[in-house]
């Protein structure tokens, strides 16, 4: 309406082609069309000489009739169809995203699954290098209910072919060592053990006779749970 005294009679449907792509383009094929029916008859009425009246068709009406639906079909099909492809693009990349992420979830769950079974590998192998050596080894955090005897056993079959270890305890398993270890220092490494260097006190000769030696306790992590081994260092 401000631009008609401008504009005239030249392209009195511009506006509402306008109109009709960009509500195609938000709110879908349907109510494009309504916007172009409803867009034709006002122009018609309002833009197109003699203005304001509908008795009269001429020539104008008919140009108006035939380009302005002509141009808006084409146009509005047109951005449906470009649409709809942006559509099906953005689904195949959210497809393909999402697939993308699953390799990645499955791979890391493959990693992570590899890294515990080497560590699993690497603490038997671990308790048969250092059989001799042990003096405790206690469970964190059991997953799979596997006891620290049981892996003492499966490290010593590993190690002889044979399992002739003694059954132990749930939570903590004691190495060939811990008949050596002072009472009180093995009753405190038992109950609050951590990783790290130790200073514990073996029997030297006599009952009474004790001297400290240098331990070293080492965590691992497997799919059993966590567990912590104490050694001697010589």
């Amino acid at each position: 309406m401000m631009l008609h005294p401008l504009l005239g009679e030249i392209m009195p449907g511009t506006a509402f082609l306008i109109a009709g792509v960009l509500v195609e383009y938000y709110c879908g094929l349907a109510p494009a069309f309504f916007v172009m029916a409803t867009g034709l008859c006002i122009a018609d009425y309002l833009f197109v000489p003699p203005y304001g009246r509908i008795d009269v068709i001429d020539a104008a009406d008919y140009r108006l009739l035939v380009s302005y639906p002509l141009i808006t079909i084409v146009v509005i099909t047109l951005v449906e169809r470009l649409r709809r492809a942006q559509y099906r693009a953005e689904l195949l990349a959210a497809v393909a995203q999402s697939r993308y992420e699953m390799l990645l979830r499955h791979d890391n769950e493959r990693l992570i699954a590899r890294r515990a079974t080497d560590e699993m590998h690497r603490m038997l192998h671990h308790i048969a290098h250092y059989n001799r050596s042990l003096i405790v080894i206690k469970a964190l955090d059991l997953t799979n209910g596997v006891s620290p005897g049981s892996l003492v056993a499966a490290a010593t079959a590993t190690r002889n072919g044979v399992i002739d270890d003694a059954s132990f305890g749930f939570g903590v398993a004691y190495g060939a060592k811990h008949a050596d270890v002072h009472e009180e220092d093995l009753a405190r490494v038992s109950g609050r053990l951590t990783p790290g260097h130790h200073r514990i006190r073996f029997r030297s000769g006599g009952r009474d006779d004790w001297r400290p030696v240098e331990c070293v306790c080492e965590r691992f992590i497997t799919p059993s749970g966590d567990f912590l081994i104490l050694r001697t260092e010589d």
